[in-house]
C-alpha cells in the first residue's frame, strides 16, 4: 500500500542515495546540526536533499556543505539559503577521531541521512572512501544474485 501524502512517517528521514553506491561506508556518527526555524519547518515538509552532502573539518568544528533545504513556503521576508553551509554539532572527541581518519587514512566525511529524533534534527555522518567502477559493477551483480535466490526460494514454497 502506497503512503499518504499526509503521512507522517514518510517525510521524516532524508536519505544520500548516492552515498552507498559511491562510497566504501567505515565508521558512522551521529550528529546535530545547527538550523534556523524556517529550515527545520520545511525539513519538516519533506524539503530537504543530501545527494551531493559532504562534510569538513574546518576551525576546530564539522561543517556541513552541499545539502539543500528548500525555502519554506510561509517563511516571510527571513528566508534562510537553500545551499548555505552549516555546522554539525560533535563532540570534540568525536571531532579528533574524524579529523585522524580523514588526515591519515584519505577518507571522505559524507552525509547519510537527516531526520529527527523528537524535536531534533539529526544528521548522520560517515568516514568514507571511494569506490571503483568493478566496485560498484560487484555490487551490482551481487544483489541480482540475492534477488534471484529470494525468487527461486519464494516459488518453492
Amino acid at each position: 500500500m502506497a503512503a499518504s501524502p499526509k503521512d507522517p512517517v514518510r517525510y521524516t528521514e532524508m536519505r544520500n542515495p548516492k552515498a552507498l553506491r559511491d562510497y566504501f561506508i567505515h565508521d558512522k556518527f551521529e550528529a546535530g546540526i545547527k538550523l534556523v526555524g524556517t529550515e527545520v519547518k520545511a525539513i519538516r515538509d519533506g524539503k530537504a536533499q543530501l545527494t551531493d552532502a559532504f562534510a569538513r573539518i574546518e576551525q576546530g568544528g564539522v561543517w556541513l556543505y552541499g545539502a539543500y533545504i528548500a525555502e519554506y513556503s510561509h517563511g516571510g521576508p527571513t528566508q534562510h539559503a537553500p545551499r548555505r553551509v552549516r555546522q554539525l554539532l560533535l563532540h570534540a572527541n568525536q571531532i579528533r577521531k574524524l579529523a585522524q581518519q580523514v588526515d591519515t587514512g584519505g577518507r571522505s566525511i559524507v552525509a547519510l541521512r537527516m531526520y529527527f529524533q523528537q524535536a531534533l534534527v539529526k544528521v548522520e555522518i560517515a568516514t568514507a572512501s571511494g569506490k571503483k567502477q568493478f566496485d560498484k559493477r560487484a555490487d551490482l551483480k551481487k544483489r541480482e544474485l540475492d534477488q534471484e535466490a529470494r525468487k527461486a526460494l519464494k516459488f518453492r514454497r
